[in-house]
């Protein structure tokens, strides 16, 4: 297998590249090398010809086999880009189309340990009923930076509706109160059929494309600033492990139209009008689809409490934080006994005012 490692030209350590910059940083030396423009263009490619060629399922494919060149040992992965699990010299297998889909687009890492640690003690100060040693959390220097697979999709759809428009009226109600004859308006409603077709352009719906990860922490993280990508060079790669996709284009596909399917049923709620709405039936064409595969930057870091680990991930470009935190059962308890004072006084007031 081919793979890539890049010298240091001023002391030949392996160089890696540092978030919130465009160089190539050597960690011994601190030499740089700048990353100049590769002139390529983030293309998509149409899903239809894509189903067309012949592939291996990822599931069949074999792992990476690395071959460190700066102490010799093998390193064996099925990530895209890792570290010698002897040396830690950064690795980065060069991909061959014929047996995966080979990434379009990365969003470079922006967010530094430095940076990292800020958004940690931020997000942990912000937890509700968290112990005193979730502070510990800041401390990163275990964090990893890893590149997540996703698939990206276009399409123009249109769509078939049956549904329902419902409209607004008042009628004047008599009824009895305490003896006393009254009227109030009560409002109902008309239901008329409704159907009718709608179009819309999905650009970038965002699918992830591993299950190695906690799917909703992952999610949490949106929104992502795509528009920031650069074409896909493996320099980006050198010191961040990156995993290779898992789920398959055509799973995502579905997963995507998943999230259009909302989208589209509030413009056919939309198309309705009315005061009230009510869709019945949705049957979509999705044309023109396009996808391409894309990596984007998480931090991944684990904290350790009262014996169990806990997985927090961050964006590694805004600094969202997302993922689990333990609680702390003083806290809460003496919140609830607090509480329960404060109502005891309540009444106890409340008891000598009517006295």
């Amino acid at each position: 297998m081919s793979q890539s490692q890049y010298p240091c030209a001023g002391c030949g350590a392996n160089v890696e590249f540092a978030p919130g910059t465009n160089v190539l940083k050597c960690p011994y030396c601190g030499h740089e090398t700048a990353l100049e423009s590769s002139g390529a263009r983030i293309r998509e490619h149409d899903y239809l010809n894509f189903t067309s060629l012949p592939r291996k399922p990822i599931a069949q494919l074999a792992k990476h086999v690395f071959v460190c060149r700066n102490c010799g040992a093998q390193t064996e992965s099925d990530a895209i880009s890792d570290r010698c699990r002897f040396c830690s010299a950064p690795v980065v297998a060069e991909l061959n189309a014929r047996d995966l889909v080979v990434p379009e687009a990365v969003l470079p890492f922006v967010l530094d340990k430095r940076q990292l640690r800020e958004s940690l003690g931020k997000w942990a100060k912000s937890r509700w009923f968290a112990p005193s040693g979730l502070k510990k959390v800041t401390e990163a220097e275990t964090a990893k930076s890893m590149y997540m697979p996703h698939w990206t999709y276009d399409s123009n759809t249109v769509t078939d509706y049956q549904g329902q428009r419902g409209e607004h009226y008042w009628v004047t109600e008599t009824y009895t109160e305490n003896g006393e004859t009254k009227t109030r308006q009560v409002q109902k409603t008309r239901w008329y059929h409704a159907s009718g077709t709608v179009a819309r352009s999905f650009d970038d719906v965002l699918v992830t494309g591993t299950t190695k990860v906690t799917q909703k922490h992952l999610d949490s993280l949106e929104p992502w600033p795509l528009p920031n990508s650069q074409p896909y060079r493996p320099e980006y790669l050198a010191g961040h492990e990156t995993l290779r996709y898992d789920v398959e284009p055509e799973h995502g596909l579905e997963a995507a139209k998943q999230k259009m399917v909302p989208v589209i049923e509030g413009d056919c709620r939309q198309d309705i009008g009315g005061d009230e709405q009510r869709v019945e039936q949705m049957h979509t064409q999705y044309n023109d689809v396009t996808f391409k595969l894309m990596l984007l930057p998480v931090w991944i870091a684990c904290y350790l409490y009262a014996g169990k680990t806990y997985n927090i991930q961050v964006n590694g470009v805004t600094g969202e934080v997302a993922g689990e935190r333990p609680y702390s059962a003083f806290k809460i308890a003496m919140a609830i006994l607090t509480v329960l004072v404060v109502i005891a006084v309540i009444i106890g007031l409340y008891s000598i005012g009517k006295h």
